[in-house]
């Protein structure tokens, strides 16, 4: 997906973490799902016949949920569907494709929070353009699905719960982009106990509304070099 600005230079190797889907599949649902959550541009438009057929192929009911997505966005005239998009994911706190917003708002705890995510694709040999914020869920999804899907894969069990969040907004609102985070949802573990607890925190609380600014030094990776622990597969922490 090159207008999210991934340069892609390795390949990871990811073991099966579902009894329902292989390695291929997941990757392949990663790739769909990055497609369908990013703004739907007119390129992105004119692949969604081809991403049909590629849902179909995925076994169990992450093929039927992106299915439905993808049915959704070709009877839907670009212009409603570019507007609802905003409304959904730009104009709603609680339903923000920014991982790290759900515990951090836009304060400057946020900034070791994103290090995590940007020393993943570095050390991946990914290069991630100015102009997207490194825990943007599609940018994520992608680097899962076509340049290290062990790191992809701990990136999205290190915010099992924010996902869930994510998921349960999009579905309390009725809206049509919740099946793509179900289909996510079933390439990752289900939620622990400590999951639940945050998923509860975090869904009572919503992000800190105190706006005072990223801070810019701690989102230099070449001053952290060590921030990169996430659980390897299979682990849950």
């Amino acid at each position: 997906m090159g207008a999210l600005g991934l340069r892609r230079r390795a390949t990871g190797r990811l073991r099966s973490t579902s009894d329902a889907l292989s390695e291929r599949d997941q990757r392949l649902v990663w790739r769909i799902a990055a497609l369908l959550l990013d703004y739907p541009t007119e390129q992105t438009l004119g692949m969604l016949r081809d991403l049909r057929d590629a849902a179909a192929t995925v076994s169990g009911p992450a093929s039927e949920h992106l299915l439905g997505c993808i049915a959704f966005m070709q009877a839907t005239p670009r212009i409603e569907l570019s507007a609802l998009y905003v409304e959904t994911f730009d104009l709603r706190r609680r339903s923000s494709l920014h991982l790290s917003y759900y515990a951090y708002g836009d304060t400057r705890n946020r900034g070791m929070a994103l290090l995590r995510f940007k020393n993943a694709y570095r050390n991946a040999g990914v290069a991630l353009g100015e102009h997207e914020l490194p825990d943007y869920l599609p940018v994520v999804l992608e680097f899962a699905a076509t340049t290290d899907a062990a790191r992809g894969y701990r990136l999205l069990v290190t915010h099992r719960a924010v996902v869930e969040v994510l998921r349960l907004s999009l579905h309390d609102s009725g809206s049509p982009f919740a099946g793509v985070l179900d289909a996510v949802c079933a390439t990752v573990p289900g939620l622990d106990t400590d999951d639940r607890r945050q998923v509860a925190k975090l869904a009572a609380e919503g992000p800190p509304e105190e706006a005072v600014g990223l801070d810019t030094y701690a989102l230099d990776p070449a001053l952290h070099p060590h921030v990169d622990h996430y659980p390897e597969i299979g682990e849950r922490r």
